[in-house]
């Protein structure tokens, strides 16, 4: 028995030996590298801008009188319409005054009648010639003056005042945060408003632009105009980082480019019919664009150094150059956009660069020929693996 596996070890020992020694593993030349020849395809990228989302209308509350609130009608998020009363602000002193324009507006009338009277009797008087023109024109001057006594503008101004006592919402919308409740001391030159109404039924988001990228689509557009109307239909990704499922349109852009940051502000209009939206909020405002002719290469074939990118280049000869590339910002993951330092028909390496030096001459294969040879590799290995494992075994080991 014994005698039996030392001959079973001994074939398989040399099975391996044969392995080895007749060059099982598949030879990998040095210089075979998966070559691809770079051509134009259609891509699809998306930009993102910060964003501020804010009501379409967003109308601080304030008041017009002094006084203590006494009684608020309204809570945080509550919807109301334009007219609603929100607050009501002590009117005790604001009543005083319209009872006193009043009493002041019946005095005034009382003066008119006695005016009018004395007038309509110096007429009479005049006409016989018992008083002469003086007295009749010093009553009709008296009277005019009562007349003019009588008008109710202070009692119109008194009431108009009064009636501000009532904090009315200014349009439909929802309101924001209450900072001053019942009791508080209010007046109009409060840095902080009663509250914020906002119409959120429309939300307007805004985002910037840098200027050479307005200036590239208003150059290609034509106009500011044509350049808004040909933006194509934007997103917007919410700060949990979901996409907001109603599409916006820019329909905006300011005239004005911020000298701090050379960059452009821009509008997008967003439904919000489910109230989803909430105005001070942030996200990200995402435009896609489509590429018809973009050079694409994969980011296995790319080597970054300091901030800069580069591929080998395959010449006529072979012979691979370490060429520097530049690629649009945006990419999938997996392959890059190419901007410039490519052109279509190109040749790259595109496995197996980490061996690659430049000026390098090299045996191009094709991608599915080098990946049948990593295979075969491997499965060798497992071969060869699992062979000296049985061996070990019956040594005993």
């Amino acid at each position: 028995m014994k005698i039996k596996n030392c001959l079973f070890i001994l074939a398989i020992a040399s099975s391996l030996t044969a392995c080895k020694g007749g060059g099982g593993m598949p030879k990998f030349g040095d210089d075979e590298f998966a070559v691809v020849s770079v051509g134009a395809s259609d891509a699809s990228l998306q930009t993102t801008y910060p964003a501020t989302i804010k009501g379409i209308q967003d109308v601080e509350v304030r008041p017009k009188v002094s006084g203590f609130i006494t009684n608020v009608y309204v809570h945080e998020g509550q919807t109301v319409s334009a007219g609603q009363v929100l607050f009501t602000i002590d009117s005790e002193t604001y009543r005083a005054a319209v009872r006193e324009a009043q009493a002041g507006v019946n005095t005034a009338r009382a003066q008119l009648n006695t005016a009018r009277l004395t007038y309509e009797n110096n007429k009479k008087l005049f006409a016989k010639n018992v008083i002469g023109q003086y007295e009749l024109s010093t009553a009709q001057n008296s009277y005019a003056t009562a007349r003019a006594s009588v008008a109710q503008a202070s009692l119109a101004s008194a009431r108009e005042t009064l009636s501000w006592c009532q904090v009315k919402s200014p349009s439909n919308g929802v309101v924001g945060s209450l900072p001053f409740k019942v009791g508080a001391l209010v007046n109009s030159s409060n840095a902080q408003p009663l509250t914020t109404v906002s119409n959120i039924s429309t939300m307007e988001v805004f985002f910037s632009m840098s200027e050479s990228e307005i200036l590239n689509l208003t150059k290609t557009a034509g106009s500011v105009r044509a350049a808004i109307s040909s933006m194509p239909i934007v997103k917007l990704q919410l700060a949990d980082g979901t996409v907001y499922n109603h599409p916006g349109k820019v329909v905006k852009m300011s005239g004005v480019i911020d000298p701090t940051t050379g960059s452009v502000s821009l509008i997008a209009h967003f439904a919000n019919p489910e109230k989803l939206l909430k105005s001070g909020g942030a996200g990200q405002i995402v435009i896609p664009t489509d590429d018809n002719h973009a050079i694409k290469v994969p980011q296995e074939a790319c080597s970054e150094v300091q901030d800069k990118i580069f591929v080998y280049k395959v010449g006529a000869d072979n012979k691979v150059k370490y060429t520097e590339i530049t690629v649009n910002p945006q990419n999938d993951g997996k392959t890059y956009i190419v901007t410039s330092g490519l052109s279509v028909g190109d040749r790259i390496v595109t496995k197996g660069i980490a061996k690659l030096s430049d000026g390098m001459k090299i045996k191009p294969i094709t991608e599915a020929q080098y990946e049948k040879k990593i295979d075969d590799a491997a499965k060798l290995a497992a071969k060869q693996s699992t062979a000296k494992g049985f061996v070990d075994v019956m040594k005993g080991k």
